[in-house]
């Protein structure tokens, strides 16, 4: 297990490693100032954030990407699975919802500045309306992909709509659903910057603009790294979150291909 567990970290480590490697080694001594030597940008990464920016910028874009992505799941499930279960809904909610996906969100922003200002409510806003697309769709996919002969299952047992929804639907659509959610969680934090690039007094994006505004390059490329960073942690803390709520489903998949 332990040999198992330091061979994936080796995979896992091993391209970054490299790619790290070979920019230390290409940007060393480098005299642009647009491209400064990586030695530079990682000494200056930790007076950066290891301070008080890691309060006034980084928690509060980490918060309104969560508050954003949750807003954007419980709508995007909420909805696929009403327009999954019934046609009616369906037909009648596609040509409108193909029109707002075709929006793209960062369009949004200067129309809800008008109503919701430069605060958090508008940042928060934009980042659901972007990310909730993939959820909903993912949804709606899966919700319809449920097996006829469950349905019948339980149709012909009288199971409560509860007991249907939680226990049929949900579970059911749940392999879709994550995949949603995994594809939703890039575009939220995409959006969590491009957000605060436009109007914001503080927040990642908000400072990295600011650092390239003021050519403060060293600092502006520890900011891009920091969100590489903050990307690759969601990323993993997804994984474990996905694995433990679709245990019961990659455990089925691997017996059969066990058997296969």
């Amino acid at each position: 297990m332990t040999a198992r567990l330091l061979r994936r970290l080796a995979y896992a480590a091993g391209l970054p490693g490299v790619l790290f490697g070979l920019w230390w080694l290409t940007s060393e001594g480098s005299q642009n100032i647009y491209l400064p030597p990586l030695s530079r940008i990682l000494a200056t990464f930790g007076e950066v954030w290891f301070s008080e920016r890691l309060l006034n910028d980084v928690l509060p874009s980490l918060g309104r990407l969560a508050a954003g992505f949750t807003l954007a799941a419980l709508a995007g499930i909420g909805l696929g699975v009403l327009i999954g279960l019934s046609r009616t809904v369906r037909l009648a909610t596609e040509p409108v919802l193909e029109f707002f996906r075709a929006i793209p969100p960062p369009v949004l922003v200067p129309i809800l500045m008008l109503f919701a200002g430069i605060e958090d409510t508008m940042k928060i806003t934009v980042i659901a309306a972007g990310a909730v697309w993939p959820v909903l769709l993912n949804t709606v996919e899966g919700v319809r992909g449920i097996d006829e002969v469950l349905r019948d299952t339980a149709r012909l047992y009288r199971l409560s709509g509860r007991t249907v929804l939680w226990h049929l639907v949900l579970r059911s659509a749940s392999p879709r659903i994550f995949t949603g959610l995994r594809q939703a969680l890039s575009i939220a934090v995409i959006l969590m910057v491009v957000s605060e690039m436009f109007a914001a007094t503080n927040g990642l994006g908000f400072t990295i603009i600011s650092f390239q505004r003021g050519f403060a390059i060293p600092e502006m490329w520890s900011g891009i790294i920091l969100l590489g960073l903050l990307g690759v942690a969601l990323s993993l803390l997804f994984r474990v979150a996905e694995r433990r709520a679709l245990s019961w489903y990659l455990g089925l998949r691997r017996a059969q291909r066990d058997d296969g």
